[in-house]
């Protein structure tokens, strides 16, 4: 076993080493050599148990020889480094993104898994860059502060003892504050980054700040001990403050904000399929939706089917953060779509996970628990389940009727039993 184990680890260590021309990338070094560079950047996100990555890795590592001097190559395992992954959004193996003009919007590689297609592809981006420069439209990622966007310090809540109360504690936003010193040269590094921060977050969050040297009663009743000191007060009830140890670059400071948001953000709605419309912004706009078929009403019954919904929701709850969409319906009621994507031929419920512009479809073959699901779900966003391609097109959806709350009624038949107000014609009959 302990052969194994070594033999596997041999093998993801192995993937790139100081020899390649890939630069190997981890949450410690990525904001300073992807996002605050100037240069173009592509950059593979990978784990190492998986076949496709494997495949890859001598093609990448001939682009990145090819591209060395032109283009940046790098690769990061996001197995070992889950919060990249988080980051940038990464739901399967191996997910390329081109890092190029405005970094924080990097672009998904859609091309062939080739050394030619990728280094083409990259050209193309770094001819597009240097042509935005020419024209005096920036395309720089990491010129000035670090590569952040210029921020405007008026955004930033300069806070004194005497209003730190009212407008910390007693709102309802959620605040960052930094406690500072003057002559504190990583304060002045900081600085600018604060402010690009705050302007970006401006009205999701407020960042504040607090010179220490002339507030020490703040200072002493957070425990400031060294400056800059970040604290952290969530929306709402303000109990306690967090110390925030995060990175210090104005992306690291958003993306620490957006993560609380999103922490603390309403579950999605579970939407019933009643027209195209709704399949078309929870699904065809979204990059993964989670299409569930129950059984008839009248096979359930009110409780049974608002128990399945709830199971649903659950769920929809527990992965808030990857942006779902979530859509159900009911046996028969959208059989052309159940059709598509081969939904429901083992019986109801049934569930599914859809990209439909990929035109992929991955099948829950397990029971219709919350643990049997959300087994399901993380082997999707680990990309551990091979998926399926759709054999028919996804069809435009009929018009339903909403579901009502209630229990199924059986259809009423004619009612036959008085038979004698009927008046029947004598038979004939021929000799």
């Amino acid at each position: 076993m302990l052969l194994l184990v070594a033999a596997f680890l041999t093998t993801a260590q192995a993937f790139y080493s100081s020899g390649d021309a890939v630069e190997v990338l981890t949450p410690a070094n990525f904001d300073a050599k992807v996002l605050n560079d100037d240069s173009v950047w592509v950059v593979e996100f990978y784990a190492p148990w998986c076949g496709h990555c494997q495949q890859l890795t001598p093609e990448w590592k001939k682009a990145a020889k090819a591209l060395k001097g032109i283009v940046k190559v790098g690769a990061a395992d996001v197995d070992a480094h889950k919060e990249l992954g988080g980051r940038f959004g990464i739901q399967g193996f191996p997910t390329i993104k081109i890092f190029a003009g405005d970094k924080k919007k990097p672009i998904d590689y859609q091309s062939q898994r080739s050394a030619n297609a990728i280094v083409a592809e990259a050209l193309k981006h770094a001819q597009t860059v240097a042509q935005d420069r020419l024209a005096g439209r920036g395309g720089s990622g990491g010129s000035g502060s670090g590569g952040s966007k210029k921020g405007n310090p008026a955004d930033v809540i300069e806070l004194t003892s005497s209003i730190f109360d009212k407008e910390v504690l007693d709102s309802k936003d959620m605040w960052l504050v930094e406690f500072y010193a003057p002559w504190c040269g990583h304060c002045k590094k900081l600085a600018p980054e604060w402010a690009s921060a705050a302007s970006t977050l401006k009205g999701k969050a407020k960042l504040g700040a607090v010179d220490a040297t002339q507030f020490p009663d703040l200072a002493q009743r957070y425990g400031v001990r060294g400056y800059p000191t970040i604290k952290y007060f969530p929306a709402g009830a303000k109990l306690d403050a967090e110390e925030y140890d995060g990175g210090r670059s104005a992306g690291d400071i958003v993306q620490f904000v957006e993560n609380k948001l999103e922490q603390f953000a309403e579950p999605p709605e579970i939407r019933e399929l009643l027209n195209d419309d709704v399949f078309t912004e929870e699904c065809r706009e979204k990059s993964i939706c989670i299409v569930s078929i129950l059984p008839d009403i009248l096979d359930t019954g009110a409780k049974g089917r608002n128990e399945y919904l709830e199971t649903i929701k659950a769920m929809g709850d527990k992965y808030k953060k990857r942006k779902f969409g979530w859509v159900w319906s009911f046996a028969g009621e959208q059989d052309k779509l159940e059709e598509s994507l081969e939904l429901g031929g083992a019986g109801y419920p049934a569930l599914a996970a859809v990209n439909v512009k990929k035109n992929a479809v991955l099948h829950h073959r397990g029971g219709f628990s919350k643990d049997s699901i959300n087994e399901f779900l993380q082997y999707v966003i680990a990309g551990r389940i091979a998926p399926s391609v759709l054999r028919k097109e996804v069809p435009k959806l009929r018009k339903a009727t909403p579901w009502d709350g209630q229990d199924g009624q059986l259809p009423v038949e004619e009612d036959y039993s008085d038979l004698d107000d009927i008046e029947l014609e004598p038979l004939k009959t021929e000799l």
